[in-house]
């Protein structure tokens, strides 16, 4: 089933609903939206030439035109590839590159990221400012019939950089998520038509997968006027629609209940706020739920099977007389419904209850594999199960709690980080001999980004030179907040060096 056929249902029932709004502003209802995406989509094929299953990168912070592309390239046949546009050009190039992909649409704020990194990509033919008249001419082509893609057909490539520092994309087909969309009903929540999301977190991310389930059920997505996340705003925009979810990472989370009690804030039109893409502390969860009711519904997923792994629905956060309550919210919930976790040793044997080891999946949210990586591919999903590098147990009712990461990966407000890839780019300096990177936690962030850094003899280097360096290979977000310089680095008899002793230092 082509993913398009969700709008194409929506419009059909609810053609006269709000489907995209921009603010407080309604854009466009379901009727009107399913007619600019099959324009969008005759534009694509039959105006800029693109094949079956090409790809369409999309460098865009949150806006209206993310919506209507997204459902274009999949009524064209084609295959999306949101980029965090938080990216550096250089990253941006290699996405470019591996995806092969002809066209780039962006907001006015990536167009000269985009351009940069197309110098280096020579396989991307054009870019497009989805403001422009170049993106205005592509609404004008004649409409076009679905494209007759099935489950098995790319429709998303979602980037992830892994320990090996070297971006993976992974491979999700209609089938995946559509899997995906009809798991947030069974096990995250409810949609009525004429509810709302509001994406103020990455459209490019978790919040633009949750587009999906909201066309199919003929919600209103609406984008925030600044693109982004912004406490004023967001409860500005709960006055203007009703039903509203919202997508947010634990430091959204937080920053949203500290204005709450500030701005004694009306709430009266949210109706929930999923929360995941980090570690929720108790307390917080707590004090969101003082402040916003049982609204609460947290999942646990990662790219590779895209906000599907385990989840804890509103009524499970209700549930304040259970006698295992603190322990419930100190985890991720229980195994969405059709999805199987397994917790294994590293022999890749099921271990019992309460026993502590790598946390495995498999069901139809799995992705397909990693694009071009096809070794990658078969250690993470060996045995047939998606290795997720993520550490936890199992209770006796099955909710699963984590209680490490072992790809070491730090999550700064929602966003992940992999040490090896910042690793590499302060490797880059001369007087670098060492380094190494962990995440510090952090009140507001969750964690910050900390790197220990060994200087080689007889040079000197300073936090300044390594800031320069990181600025000019890797996005802003990523780099280091603080520098510490050492003699050595601890390591095991192996030569590996031991983050969990520099960890203890902090």
């Amino acid at each position: 089933m082509n993913l398009s056929l969700l709008l194409a249902r929506s419009a059909r029932a609810f053609p006269h609903l709000p489907a995209v709004a921009l603010g407080e502003h309604v854009l466009h209802d379901y009727a009107a939206l399913a007619e600019r995406v099959a324009r969008l989509a005759g534009g694509l094929r039959a105006g800029l030439g693109l094949l079956p299953q090409q790809r369409v990168a999309l460098a865009m912070k949150n806006c209206p035109q993310y919506v209507e592309l997204l459902f274009a390239c999949w009524h064209a046949g084609l295959c999306a590839v949101p980029i965090n546009a938080k990216l550096h050009p250089r990253e941006l190039a290699f996405i470019f590159q591996d995806t092969a992909a002809g066209v780039c649409f962006v907001t006015a704020d990536l167009a000269e990221a985009a351009a940069a990194a197309q110098a280096e990509a020579p396989a991307l033919q054009r870019v497009i400012d989805v403001a422009g008249v170049d993106y205005a001419s592509l609404l004008r082509h004649a409409p076009m019939a679905p494209d007759d893609s099935g489950p098995l057909d790319l429709a998303w490539l979602f980037y992830t950089s892994g320990t090996t520092g070297k971006p993976k994309g992974v491979m999700l087909t209609h089938g995946n998520l559509l899997a995906a969309t009809l798991a947030y009903f069974s096990d995250v929540d409810t949609i009525a038509p004429g509810d709302a999301i509001l994406h103020a977190a990455a459209m490019s991310h978790g919040s633009g997968l949750y587009i999906l389930p909201h066309v199919a059920k003929a919600a209103c997505n609406v984008a925030p006027a600044s693109g982004g996340f912004d406490e004023a705003e967001i409860f500005a925009l709960l006055r203007a629609h009703r039903g509203v979810t919202l997508f947010a990472a634990p430091t959204m989370v937080k920053r949203l209940v500290a204005h709450a009690g500030q701005a004694g804030a009306d709430c009266t039109n949210l109706k929930t706020i999923v929360y995941g893409g980090g570690p929720m502390y108790v307390e917080d969860c707590k004090a969101a739920m003082r402040v916003f009711g049982c609204r609460l519904a947290q999942i646990y997923g990662q790219g590779e099977s895209p906000m599907t792994i385990t989840a804890m629905d509103k009524a499970l956060h209700a549930d304040t007389a259970h006698p295992r309550y603190e322990q419930r919210l100190a985890s991720v919930g229980l195994p969405f419904t059709g999805i199987e976790v397994c917790v294994a040793d590293a022999d890749d044997h099921p271990l019992p209850t309460g026993e502590i080891g790598e946390v495995l999946v498999r069901g139809a949210t799995v992705m397909a594999g990693y694009l071009n990586q096809p070794e990658a591919t078969a250690q993470t999903l060996r045995g047939g199960w998606l290795h997720t590098g993520d550490v936890g147990f199992l209770d006796e009712e099955g909710f699963l709690t984590l209680r490490d990461r072992s790809k070491d990966v730090i999550i700064s407000g929602g966003s992940n980080i992999y040490p090896r890839e910042v690793e590499e780019v302060l490797l880059r300096h001369p007087a670098v001999a060492e380094a190494s990177v962990v995440g510090a936690p952090d009140a507001e962030w969750g964690e910050v980004v900390l790197a220990f850094v060994v200087p080689r003899p007889g040079t000197q280097v300073d936090a300044a030179g390594l800031d320069a360096l990181c600025l000019d290979h890797i996005a802003r977000f990523k780099r280091p907040k603080r520098y510490v310089f050492l003699e050595a680095l601890p390591k095991n008899a192996t030569g590996k060096v031991l983050k969990t002793e520099l960890r203890e230092r902090l």
